[in-house]
């Protein structure tokens, strides 16, 4: 489909685009089937993250015939693979029927036949780069790596990793997450090496632990897991999280204490998330039902009020989707510009690395 539009005149191309969007909607059967399932049991979505509580509420009220069970907002990806491991045979209320989790999560968990396939009705306006070709997993939104400053506390904020050594930064730098098991903590470690390494991916994971080593060593680290009430308490002053997160912990807190949210000069990771519906989800339809809301308009713009670049950004932009004021909520669009998107492999090398060798190299328990 895409060959052939870009074929066409652009008036032509905009008919058939506009045409897509108004038969992307889920069909009578699937939305009957899921309210006869009349449950959705999701794993890992904190409200304040990249504006789920809004998305949530628009399924609700969309179809308040089903339930929302939402299991433990506060795990990480490794976590909710592990709780579809832990559930095959559980029908009940703890088994989850979608996930939410980084890129690098997705062939793994295909690979263990965990997942099932599903294509949404607006699949060929996700890139190709970014889903699995047989619909196992797919790209839901991304954001890069930034650090979100208490100003109260910290008066001069870091612009660049190596900042976060300096004396001034004592007791005051956190990750978002356990780096051995949480998507987004691993992600922080590889940007701080990929900025150390020039840009070799290939030494992203060792450079990456070796600055958190520095880092710990000089008491800058601090060993709590980084959210807006630690930022407000003054606790973790800064704290490296995706840009999305530190926006929304920010504007949560109301001024009190203003913030700032920094993209790094160098090292500037894009994380890809995805979605995918296990293979053993208790409420199927309702899961797939899910995914259609997700990766409508509706859904997709709902990510990008909580800040995040939703995945068909660029198709949604193109076809004027996109209100002005959104866009001009989030940082300068030149912060983006040196954005690197690891492969899979290169992600998957780091992965191993970060989590594998953080208790012996850096050895600070993160909790």
């Amino acid at each position: 489909m895409s060959h052939t539009r870009r074929l066409l005149s652009l008036s032509t191309a905009l008919v058939v685009a506009s045409s897509s969007f108004a038969l992307a909607e889920p069909s009578e059967e699937l939305i009957a089937a899921a309210k006869a399932e009349g449950k959705l049991t999701t794993i890992a979505l904190p409200h304040s993250w990249c504006g789920y509580g809004e998305v949530i509420a628009a399924f609700k009220a969309k179809y308040p015939e089903i339930q929302i069970n939402e299991l433990n907002p506060d795990a990480g990806s490794g976590d909710e693979i592990e709780a579809i491991k832990a559930n095959k045979g559980n029908t009940g209320d703890q088994a989850p029927d979608v996930i939410d989790v980084g890129l690098s999560f997705g062939p793994s968990a295909k690979a263990e036949g965990l997942l099932q396939p599903y294509k949404v009705s607006t699949w060929d306006s996700i890139p190709d780069s970014a889903k699995d070709a047989e619909g196992y997993w797919y790209g839901d939104y991304y954001g890069v790596l930034a650090f979100l400053v208490n100003k109260d506390i910290v008066q001069e904020s870091p612009k660049d990793w190596e900042d976060l050594l300096k004396p001034e930064y004592a007791n005051a730098v956190a990750l978002a997450g356990d780096p051995r098991t949480a998507n987004q903590a691993v992600q922080g470690v590889y940007a701080s090496g990929l900025s150390r390494a020039g840009g070799d991916a290939a030494k992203a994971g060792e450079a990456g632990l070796q600055f958190f080593k520095e880092l710990n060593e000089k008491g800058n680290f601090v060993p709590v897991i980084g959210k807006a009430a630690s930022l407000a308490q003054g606790s973790t002053p800064i704290i490296i999280a995706w840009d999305y997160n530190g926006m929304s912990w920010g504007e949560s807190l109301n001024g009190n204490p203003p913030y700032e949210v920094v993209v790094p000069a160098s090292g500037v990771v894009a994380g890809v998330y995805v979605q995918a519906i296990s293979a053993y989800a208790p409420h199927p339809n309702a899961a797939k039902l899910w995914m259609e809301h997700l990766y409508s308009d509706e859904g997709q713009l709902g990510w990008l009020k909580g800040y995040c670049h939703p995945i068909r950004f660029n198709d949604l932009a193109k076809n004027g989707k996109i209100p002005q004021e959104l866009l001009d909520k989030l940082p300068p669009a030149e912060a983006y510009e040196k954005a690197v998107f690891p492969t899979l492999e290169e992600q998957a090398a780091g992965k191993e690395a970060i989590t594998a060798n953080w208790d012996s190299v850096v050895g600070a328990n993160v909790q």
